[in-house]
């Protein structure tokens, strides 16, 4: 879909194709008021601005809409509709030996009882020892780190979202 076919989406098609890239109802119902949209980069730069405004409960809301790491069950049953996106961010999940599955899988369990909520990392271009090697290391982290970590996570996956949606 280009950035034109989007700017012309009937509003509640638009709202769930937001949706789909940040699953923050407050950032979708602010960058609404933003369309249409000139270019890609206004696009990114309003999307990255909102996103920064919006409240610590309006970014954990948007964590919950993303399966976790590794977490091939919920990615293709709860997350249907960005599951393509999803899968495709964590392709090379499925290429780790059965070890680092399960690491990840104690680890991602780990860090949502320190933390109340799953481990957010822009998995693009990342293999699932990268991943597993950044969750171990934020584990470590404050819960005022790591809020900022996440939501700067969440940024990137976002901005990627919007780039694949406009491609």
């Amino acid at each position: 879909m280009t950035l034109h076919e989007v700017n012309i989406l009937p509003r509640e098609e638009l709202k769930q194709q937001l949706f789909n890239c940040c699953g923050s109802t407050a950032w979708v119902n602010k960058m609404l008021r933003f369309f249409p949209m000139d270019d890609l980069v206004e696009l990114l730069e309003d999307a990255e601005k909102q996103w920064y405004q919006c409240t610590e409960a309006d970014w954990k809301e948007a964590f919950t809409h993303h399966p976790k790491i590794g977490d091939v069950d919920s990615l293709t049953k709860k997350f249907a509709a960005t599951a393509q996106w999803a899968a495709g961010e964590q392709m090379t999940v499925g290429t780790a030996s059965q070890q680092v599955i399960e690491n990840l899988a104690a680890a991602n369990d780990a860090y949502e009882k320190k933390f109340g909520y799953i481990f957010i990392v822009c998995a693009t271009g990342k293999t699932a020892e990268e991943m597993l090697a950044i969750l171990e290391q934020r584990l470590s982290g404050t819960l005022e780190e790591e809020i900022k970590t996440a939501m700067d996570e969440q940024n990137k996956i976002t901005l990627l979202r919007l780039q694949k949606l406009t491609a």
